[in-house]
């Protein structure tokens, strides 16, 4: 009886000391792996960093100002066009004094605004003038396979790619090279207008059009604050006051559409004009998307509208987001108003 208790006591034992073998060889397994799984995070980390390093917008690019490029639209057919653009590096003014080595199109921010048709099919071609960086376009407006139609060209090359054209309204057109973020944030941004095959229900009211884009600057093109940090600069059309301080110029009973884009790279727009309404507001510039009296129009980044609002006297009418914290960083303009 003694001997089979104590026969029972030592498997008991040793099956404890198997387990707790096995439990330790466990643990030393999982922190390997963990180990192991931590080295393949900072390698793929390490090779993604090589892959899209960060860099400033002035280092690679000292003593380049590239005079600007203009654009070449051509229509060839009923329903085709041609379009020829440069991407390049040129110096601009965010405000009066502050200089900018932006990244461009056509040596402008924002880059040219480009009107189509519905219906059109495009023949684009992008010369790379930037000698250090490769660059690509993103037109919202088209049909593309992104990785296929919106490829990178490099320095001093060019690529030409063809694109049906979508639904009509106001689009976005951005640098689509990685990392997006910086190329959109320096410079590389604009506006394709598709025109409405049977235009817009209020064409025959309309007295002035113009095309306003909001963005934002950060401090000295640094990719830190790109990621984490508060823009230098919120602008309407790559500058302090809308049209380079100019006031846009109406009459009194006039009626006035702006086609809105917010081109971001982070920031919403809470698009307002003081003194007057929106009275007809096409969501992303689209016929089919009619909203009537606001006060405030929501534009998310990558966003646009099509609005009209009519001056009624004489004066000074500012347009802003209604986020004022931007306005104090320079997103306003101004319609001035006389008999």
């Amino acid at each position: 009886m003694f001997l089979k208790k104590f026969g029972a006591i030592v498997i008991v034992l040793v099956l404890s000391l198997l387990i707790t073998a096995c439990g330790s060889d466990l643990v030393k397994n999982d922190e390997s792996n963990v180990e192991q799984q931590e080295d393949i995070t900072v390698q793929a980390a390490a090779k993604q960093k090589a892959k899209t390093p960060e860099i400033e917008n002035i280092g690679p690019h000292e003593g380049i100002d590239q005079a600007p490029v203009p654009i070449n639209v051509e229509r060839v057919g009923e329903h085709e066009v041609n379009i020829e653009m440069t991407s390049q590096i040129t110096d601009i003014e965010l405000d009066k004094g502050k200089m900018y080595k932006a990244w461009t199109f056509n040596g402008t921010v924002p880059g040219p605004v480009i009107r189509v048709q519905e219906g059109d099919k495009l023949t684009f071609t992008l010369k790379n003038m930037d000698p250090k960086v490769d660059h690509s376009v993103d037109f919202h407006s088209v049909y593309a396979a992104p990785n296929k139609d919106f490829t990178d060209v490099k320095p001093d090359e060019s690529g030409t790619f063809t694109y049906e054209v979508g639904s009509p309204g106001v689009y976005m057109y951005h640098c689509a090279t990685e990392p997006v973020l910086q190329h959109i944030a320096n410079g590389m941004y604009g506006t394709m207008i598709v025109e409405p095959k049977d235009g817009y229900p209020t064409d025959n009211e309309i007295d002035k059009e113009i095309t306003v884009v909001q963005s934002e600057f950060y401090k000295d093109g640094n990719y830190s604050d790109m990621l984490d940090g508060e823009p230098e600069y919120v602008l309407f059309n790559g500058s302090t006051q809308a049209v380079k301080g100019e006031m846009i110029q109406a009459k009194v009973g006039d009626k006035i559409r702006i086609n809105f884009l917010d081109a971001g790279p982070n920031e919403v727009s809470s698009f307002h004009v003081i003194g007057s309404q929106l009275e007809t507001v096409y969501i992303d510039g689209d016929p089919r998307n009619v909203l009537n009296g606001l006060q405030t129009a929501m534009v998310p980044v990558s966003g646009s509208m099509v609005v009209e609002f009519t001056v009624k006297e004489a004066g000074i009418y500012p347009f802003v987001t209604h986020a004022f914290d931007h306005v104090t960083k320079g997103a306003l303009g101004k319609i001035e108003v006389t008999e």
